[in-house]
């Protein structure tokens, strides 16, 4: 059974229509084992396949009205960027394709919440619209054909940039420029790939102001999931809870020369994943 995993005031929730399940105070055996960090229960996908295929016959916690939700993996010990990653948006950027992944850090310090605010710090932050991929089986050389297997869930993000800090530099400060506090915001949930009708191609939006700005869709990735995990595990190994901001579509603020402002709402979109609403300050 496919899962919705929330992140509901710190402690992990599994998400059924408008109301969420305290996972450590529903589960049983053999979910029992599973904590209330959702980084635990990240690492339990198992369990919670299991756990949601009961949810029907649960009474819920709570409903998602009545809360605010924190980032789905709220501390994850790798958090990698991907740039350049859609043809159009490196085409917008003046930029060639790259022969492999651009891949950086995008610090773990960064993320947030998927309502939290955006704390601008200077007069050329940027918005870009991501599919990110949560790890949830540790693997290294990982195969292209197997990688799928080895995620736990995609949920929405935001790779917030300050070009000023990023192009400080050449070659470009991507880690630093897009790892500003509060720079990466994911959510609202975690959700199972096996809920998506179709995994790899996921329209993908986000308006500024209720302006649609980017207009995308996965099936668009130069270097699509498969093909980055197996890059990135062929390097590394990746752990539970390991996230990959995917990269982003066409239409960032630096190519239109409209940079965000404070007091600017930031929507963005996931198709069968759901929505985040940032506000810049």
């Amino acid at each position: 059974m496919s899962f919705r995993l929330a992140n509901v005031h710190g402690r992990a929730a599994l998400v059924d229509g408008d109301h969420y399940h305290d996972i450590a105070a529903t589960s049983t055996a053999p979910e029992r084992t599973i904590g209330p960090d959702p980084m635990d229960a990240i690492a339990h996908c198992a369990a919670l396949h299991e756990l949601a295929g009961r949810l029907g016959d649960l009474e819920p916690t709570g409903a998602l009205a009545d809360v605010t939700l924190g980032p789905p993996v709220p501390r994850p010990r790798n958090s990698f960027g991907i740039g350049l990653n859609y043809r159009a948006h490196a085409e917008e950027s003046g930029r060639d394709l790259p022969p492999n992944p651009v891949v950086f850090a995008k610090y773990p310090s960064c993320i947030a919440g998927p309502t939290a605010e955006v704390e601008l710090r200077s007069n050329a932050a940027d918005y870009e619209a991501e599919l990110v991929v949560v790890i949830g089986t540790a693997g290294r050389d990982i195969a292209a054909a197997d990688a799928w297997d080895h995620v736990a869930g995609v949920t929405c993000g935001q790779d917030i940039s300050d070009r000023k800090v990023q192009f400080a530099a050449e070659p470009p400060h991507f880690g630093l420029g897009k790892s500003r506090d509060g720079y990466g915001p994911i959510g609202p949930v975690l959700v199972s790939p096996d809920a998506l009708a179709d995994r790899d191609a996921l329209a993908i939006t986000c308006d500024v102001n209720g302006e649609r700005r980017q207009d995308g869709n996965t099936s668009d990735l130069i270097f699509d999931v498969p093909a980055l995990i197996e890059y990135i595990s062929g390097i590394l190994t990746l752990a539970p809870g390991d996230l990959i901001f995917t990269g982003t579509p066409e239409g960032v603020g630096a190519a239109q020369g409209k940079f965000l402002t404070p007091g600017d709402v930031i929507t963005t979109t996931i198709d069968g994943v759901g929505t985040m609403t940032n506000t810049c300050r």
